[in-house]
């Protein structure tokens, strides 16, 4: 199974190389971020001629994920990160596809630091770690995918020095996996 994620930067201005990616690619589940387009502009009926069923959580300008599959029915299981019942952004969809659990996150890059977006990061990203650990517990099939917005290495990311303490995690070096189906989940550190 060929699983892929792409932050599209707007779905409605990208469209139509997203859909050029699908016909090339022919990934067949893909979590999609960044859609920047309320609930009704997602472009179900383009998606689903390109082949695949799709769910989404839209937001007006910012945010948005999705999840389209070409293999099964997508079944939405949560469309907000558990942890936080005031927190409104579009950053989380939990599906089930064919017993496979796929996770798309879009992961707040929390600039500049300090400040209350770090601290939003820093929140969203034990969230994360303490859901996804109940989602391995369960010993089903886990995919975490999506922009998680952090950058181990100076390598990924041009002028590092300009993203120490935000979206450059030096410290983030270590992957964890759980299960006899592995789930990585990156291991949250700062300097």
């Amino acid at each position: 199974m060929k699983i892929a994620t792409f932050n599209v930067n707007g779905i409605s201005s990208r469209l139509p190389n997203l859909l050029r990616w699908l016909k090339e690619s022919k990934p067949d589940i893909v979590c999609l971020q960044e859609l920047k387009a309320v609930h009704e502009r997602f472009p179900l009926v383009e998606i689903q001629k390109a082949g695949y069923s799709a769910v989404w959580h839209g937001q007006k300008s910012w945010n948005g994920v999705a999840i389209l599959s070409r293999v099964g029915e997508i079944k939405e299981v949560r469309n907000a990160l558990p942890g936080d019942p005031e927190d409104v952004n579009s950053r989380y969809i939990e599906t089930i596809i064919n017993d496979l659990t796929v996770v798309c996150i879009y992961l707040p890059n929390g600039n500049p630091y300090p400040g209350p977006k770090f601290d939003y990061k820093q929140k969203w990203f034990k969230r994360l770690n303490a859901h996804a650990k109940k989602l391995v517990s369960s010993k089903k099939p886990v995919i975490i995918a999506g922009d998680f917005n952090v950058m181990p290495t100076e390598l990924d990311v041009y002028k590092p020095e300009r993203w120490v303490k935000n979206c450059w995690q030096p410290k983030l070096t270590t992957m964890s996996a759980a299960g006899k189906d592995q789930v990585i989940m990156p291991q949250y550190g700062l300097n």
